[in-house]
Order: C-alpha cells, then sequence, then structure tokens
C-alpha cells in the first residue's frame, strides 16, 4: 500500500470518528516542531554541537 493511500484511509478514518481534542493538540505540536526543525536545518544551518560523526563499521 502507497504512503498516499495510507494518508487518505486516515483521513476517512478521522473523519468518520474524530479524535479527542487532547490527540489533535499533540499532532498540532508535533507538526509545528517538526516544520520549525526543517526551516532551522534548511535556512540557518545546523550547529555543530548537534552534528552526528559516522561511525566506521568493523567488519569480520
Amino acid at each position: 500500500m502507497d504512503p498516499l493511500t495510507r494518508v487518505l484511509f486516515q483521513m476517512v478514518r478521522w473523519l468518520r470518528h474524530p479524535p479527542s481534542w487532547r490527540t489533535v493538540q499533540i499532532i498540532i505540536v508535533v507538526l509545528v516542531a517538526a516544520t520549525a526543525l526543517v526551516l532551522v536545518e534548511r535556512y540557518i544551518g545546523w550547529p555543530d554541537w548537534a552534528t552526528t560523526e559516522r561511525v566506521p563499521m568493523r567488519r569480520m
């Protein structure tokens, strides 16, 4: 099942059985936080202290 179909099924489920106000608030907070992280990374840049270093894989 492709992601668009999954989203459409979720939208239909929410239309028939709307989530509680608390759940809606949590979804909005998560979406705002994710959007803020994307905007910070795209326009300001990512700080060096938050950048991870690649760990080389050890082969047997």
